[in-house]
């Protein structure tokens, strides 16, 4: 089943009834004519803040995804970590969960957005590691799945530090079971990791077993036939 070409995500409200603005924030997620067969063709694309327009809302308030922000799929976002000045942004996903990928304790001042805005905060905590010495809990990303797969949680944002390794397998996992071929599942990593693509994160995903996951009912564009 082939998805529509572009879904738009905009806060230019304000640009709206101003039509002579000059600027305005807008945040393009495509999904390029894409089915099952050539799945990396909608694989999602970090935003990089130097590209953006940013505009003010009518509080002054500045518009600014988090780092490698990027939709997933319908109800699903990756970022690297959150801070206050991605607060305003994120307010405008109506952000019903948050999947935390780090040990570390969250801070008070995202704890208080959550608070303020009625979001439940998830954390797995996953050990930051590096070559050669990585060592991926596979029953913490499953566990982790299983919350990225329930529609009730949805929206959801996945995050870790930067949102490339931690962020990166809990994604890659998630493509597998959308039967996504290995190929485009790396590519997806290697666009958000780049330089700092590990080879044993992309062995973990190829060898994760998806099998006890596929009884989930799933609600995701990419996974209507």
């Amino acid at each position: 089943m082939k998805m529509d070409t572009a879904a738009t995500v905009t806060a230019a409200a304000a640009v709206a009834r101003n039509p002579s603005a000059e600027t305005c924030r807008t945040i393009q997620v495509i999904l390029s004519s894409v089915d099952r067969a050539a799945p990396k063709l909608a694989a999602a694309t970090p935003l990089l803040h130097q590209t953006l327009h940013l505009d003010e809302d009518d509080d002054g308030d500045l518009f600014i995804p988090p780092l490698n922000f990027a939709m997933v799929d319908n109800g699903i976002f990756r970022s690297g970590f959150p801070d206050p000045a991605n607060f305003s942004f994120l307010h405008t996903l109506a952000l019903r969960s948050v999947l935390y990928l780090c040990p570390e304790p969250y801070p008070e001042p995202n704890m208080e957005f959550l608070k303020a805005n009625g979001i439940r905060l998830f954390q797995f905590g996953i050990e930051s590691c590096k070559e050669p010495f990585v060592n991926i809990p596979g029953d913490t990303i499953r566990e982790a799945l299983k919350f990225v797969l329930d529609v009730k949680n949805h929206p959801i944002l996945i995050h870790c530090k930067r949102g490339k390794h931690r962020t990166g397998c809990v994604v890659g996992c998630l493509r597998k079971l959308q039967r996504w071929c290995l190929t485009s599942v790396f590519d997806e990593y290697q666009r958000f990791a780049a330089a700092k693509a590990r080879v044993s994160d992309q062995r973990f995903m190829e060898l994760f077993d998806v099998s006890s996951l596929k009884h989930i009912p799933m609600s995701f564009s990419s996974s209507k036939r």
